[in-house]
């Protein structure tokens, strides 16, 4: 059994796997953490007071040791003693913001459900999970507040919500509403976060806790390129693969606040859901409001445990779909070959050469459709551009497909352009604000997906051009970040529930047309990586991970994306050299050795290449072919971290520990290079292994204990693949 409660102690005890999740109901009827960490039978220690607790307001009846302001409460009010970050906050009609919240009752039962109107995790059956659901209440206002907890069988994860009703008389707003609060005994952690911009997404970023609250958050509309839905405690000894650490991470798509608080006993308060700023929502008698899910996950392993616990996890039970099992095709994109100028003669020679270099997919990017020559005009107008393609959609499918190639295509559905027939028939549709300006991003404005009209006239539109022609992929953007957010349908005591209705639509839209077209393969985009975040992964089961193609910026975003997120949900492409976005030329093979480490595929001209460039693109796509099941689905360990050195260094080993991919990359050359031995994980110590490209035997326990001779390799930007498998 994965949840008991013991009714002599009052004590919660959630198993997940090997680990124990423990709340404790104490007098009064508050809820408390008790603990989380390693899985324990019991917890027969009790909290501890302080006699005199200076300074710290101690409840009405109580025997004055005992103040909200020092425990560890399992979801955390503002107003009542406890004057540290609060999990949630309300707002009376008679202004006050004060709450009570006491245990009522509770309910374990087998299974997960499902969240109503948004992602989350799930199981397959009953027997994978057990789900314990503790209901509150605060006896002035009725407020029911439901937290619901999901201990997986097989994961050392916890899935976390909540569920607020308004069981009152009188109308209140949620002022905010987080997901899940989670309170430890000390400060002896670092916070790890992935931050960055476009570009130059979830670079790893670690700091020591301070006294006071340290934050990531958003306030763009979307999970963004800053700062990922993700924080991490580590212990001061963890490593890549010993210490603990605690992960937190919000399914989730648009604004949202993770962040610790360390209070003035060095106790340490970490929270993590929607972003309160510019957020409130309105609740009548009767109605309720779900928080999305947060998934934590704990690891006695060091940061390689938790993030294979997060990548098998989401691998298996945020996916869904006939992809989520299913190795992805190999693709060639005309994006940076093309832009905006092409024609079908120009796409087909394209598809010509990726044909015969074994290419399984061609992508048709921006540009298709409307009077789209470039980023000004037409997102909202999705009709077939017949100047560029005057034969239609049609055509261009049916010439890739004679091909053997399948066809996918790029759409910007939440995205309008004030130059559009749409925009012109229905200026009210875009966020926007009255009496005020409509700020622009790359020349568009943002659709109002809170409104069901909006959402079902794209659903419509994409619907429209999905079942024109056989397309079997699409790639789904969203370019730029919110402004003047709001509504012409909502009144103004609801605005400010605008954005989180957005993403409700948002996902009322994907779960539509996913459904409809569950042959097709989806992948999200947001100018790049700006909303890789579990709550996409949830409809579309892989992300193009950075705009930024270049491999050796690869090499920071791909390993600190791998922190959460698993490598079937990465997008990575060979594109031109000199490179697009930095203008760094780097090799082909290199390219292809960092691109093969996630959903390859190329985004250039293969009609310029060189018969050399295509013998060696013809190995890199037939190598990738035999090795991309080990890749998407294989256990992924990191060995050199390219954000502490010149070098990079990652592999892939299959779950029966038959076989194994090492990928290295040295950055700069170094002259007079020391030898160096790279040291392996996860293969079997007692088996040997030979080395595909050299025929050299080597033992398993030697590859990780002692290490692989690193290849002597002449340049900068140069790389170092090999394969190895288990000799029987």
């Amino acid at each position: 059994m994965s949840i008991s409660y013991d009714a002599s102690t009052r004590v919660f005890n959630l198993q997940a796997n090997q680990t124990s999740y423990m709340i404790k109901i104490l007098d009064g009827g508050y809820l408390a953490h008790f603990y989380w960490g390693r899985k324990l039978r019991r917890q027969t220690q009790d909290l501890r007071y302080f006699d005199h607790p200076s300074f710290s307001p101690t409840p009405e009846g109580s025997d004055g040791r005992f103040t909200l302001d020092m425990t560890p409460i399992e979801y955390p009010a503002y107003g009542s003693g406890d004057l540290r970050v609060p999990a949630y906050q309300i707002q009376l009609e008679n202004g006050s913001t004060i709450s009570d919240l006491r245990y009522d009752s509770h309910t374990i039962m087998s299974g997960k459900p499902r969240l109503e109107g948004l992602p989350a995790t799930y199981t397959e059956k009953d027997s994978e999970a057990e789900t314990l659901e503790i209901t509150l209440r605060d006896a002035v206002t009725g407020l029911k507040v439901v937290l619901s907890y999901t201990a997986f069988v097989y994961y050392d994860a916890i899935a976390r919500s909540v569920r607020f009703v308004n069981e009152g008389q009188a109308p209140l707003k949620l002022l905010r509403v987080l997901s899940a609060s989670v309170d430890f005994p000390n400060n002896r952690f670092d916070m790890l976060d992935l931050a960055g911009s476009w570009s130059r997404e979830r670079h790893v970023q670690v700091r020591p806790l301070m006294m006071g609250v340290q934050s990531v958050e958003s306030r763009r509309g979307s999970s963004s390129h800053q700062h990922n839905p993700f924080i991490a405690l580590l212990s001061k000894d963890a490593t890549e693969d010993n210490g603990d650490v605690y992960g937190f991470n919000l399914v989730y798509s648009g604004n949202f606040i993770a962040q610790a608080e360390v209070d003035q006993f060095n106790n340490t308060r970490v929270s993590i859901g929607i972003n309160p700023f510019d957020f409130s929502w309105h609740l009548d008698p009767g109605e309720a409001f779900q928080t999305p899910e947060a998934v934590l996950v704990y690891s006695d392993k060091g940061l390689g445990g938790m993030s294979r616990t997060y990548h098998k996890l989401y691998r298996s039970r945020i996916c869904r779909g006939l992809f989520r099992d299913e190795p992805r095709p190999v693709l060639v994109n005309n994006w940076e070959a093309t832009y905006f100028d092409f024609t079908a003669e120009k796409i087909e020679a394209i598809a010509e050469v990726g044909k015969e270099l074994g290419i399984e997919l061609f992508v048709l990017d921006d540009g298709w459709f409307g009077k789209r020559d470039n980023d000004q005009s037409s997102l909202g107008d999705w009709f077939v551009n017949r100047k560029k393609l005057p034969n239609g959609l049609e055509d261009l499918v049916e010439r890739v497909h004679k091909l053997d190639l399948q066809f996918g295509i790029w759409f910007e559905p939440e995205m309008i352009s004030p130059d559009s027939d749409l925009y012109r028939s229905h200026p009210d549709w875009c966020l926007h604000v009255p009496d005020r300006g409509r700020s622009l991003g790359r020349n568009q404005l943002i659709l109002d997906f809170s409104r069901q009209d909006v959402c079902d006239e794209i659903i419509q539109m994409l619907s429209d051009i999905l079942s024109s022609a056989p397309i079997s992929y699409v790639k789904w953007d969203m370019n730029r970040n919110m402004s003047e957010i709001g509504s012409a349908m909502l009144p103004p005591h609801r605005q400010r529930e605008t954005a989180h209705r957005y993403i409700l639509g948002l996902y009322y839209v994907l779960e539509t047309i996913t459904t409809k077209f569950p042959h097709v393969l989806f992948e999200s985009c947001s100018g790049g990586g700006g909303r890789f975040d579990p709550g996409m992964l949830y409809y579309m089961p892989q992300t193009w991970t950075s705009d930024n193609t270049d491999a050796v910026e690869r090499l920071k975003i791909q390993y600190g994306t791998s922190i959460v997120y698993p490598i079937s949900a990465m997008g990575a492409h060979v594109s031109a050299a000199p490179n697009h976005q930095v203008g760094r030329l780097t090799s082909l093979k290199t390219r292809g050795d960092i691109a093969m480490s996630g959903n390859f595929g190329y985004e250039l001209d293969l009609s310029k290449f060189t018969d050399e460039e295509k013998e060696l693109a013809k190995h890199q796509v037939a190598l990738y072919k035999e090795i991309r099941s080990l890749v998407q689905f294989g256990d992924y360990y990191r060995l050199l971290n390219p954000f502490e050195g010149n070098e990079a260094a990652w592999m892939f080993v299959g779950e029966d520990q038959s076989e194994a991919i090492v990928v290295y990359s040295r950055v700069l050359a170094v002259p007079f290079e020391p030898f160096d031995s790279l040291r392996l994980k996860g293969l079997d110590a007692d088996a040997d292994y030979v080395v595909v490209e050299t025929g050299q035997q080597l033992g398993g326990d030697e590859l990780m204990y002692n290490g692989i001779h690193t290849p002597r390799l002449h340049g900068d930007f140069q790389s170092w693949l090999l394969r190895l498998k288990r000799v029987n």
